[in-house]
């Protein structure tokens, strides 16, 4: 894998006349074991999902359908990935902020999630994550 910046994964696509299959399984297409998938669908067109981080979850999303915009913030910088295929996904590394934007009309984001939900994980003040960032890169 990669390094422990946000970046894109191709998953595993099965082409078929009869429809394609695509798999996410660890450790060949993921770098983390499944613990936890929710999905976030019926998202207004062009509206932003505002962002959060995570102090140990590590992510996967992928753009089930339709497409919508990944913005992530760590210490290496600010990123922008745009997910529209159901075969590439992106890896969000823990300590990395992320807001999903500018959802198309009927989108669906699949995210994976290395673990459990545990509302203690969550950073969700902008500022004090940033403080972090900080205080870590001293």
């Amino acid at each position: 894998m990669e390094s422990n910046n946000p970046h894109l994964i191709d998953i595993v696509k099965i082409a078929d006349p009869r429809g394609n299959l695509s798999v996410l399984q660890y450790p060949s297409s993921l770098p983390f074991d499944i613990a936890r998938t929710y999905w976030i669908h019926d998202v207004p067109g062009g509206m932003t999902r505002y962002g959060h981080a995570y102090y140990s979850s590590q992510e996967f999303i992928v753009a089930i359908s339709g497409s919508f915009d990944v913005i992530t913030e760590n210490a290496d910088g600010i990123k922008k990935f745009t997910l529209s295929k159901a075969d590439t996904g992106l890896y969000i590394p823990q300590m990395t902020w992320r807001e999903l934007d500018n959802f198309a009309t009927n989108s669906v984001a699949l995210i994976v999630s290395s673990t459990l939900y545990d509302e203690v994980d969550y950073i969700r003040d902008k500022t004090y994550f940033d403080q972090l960032l900080t205080d870590n890169a001293d």
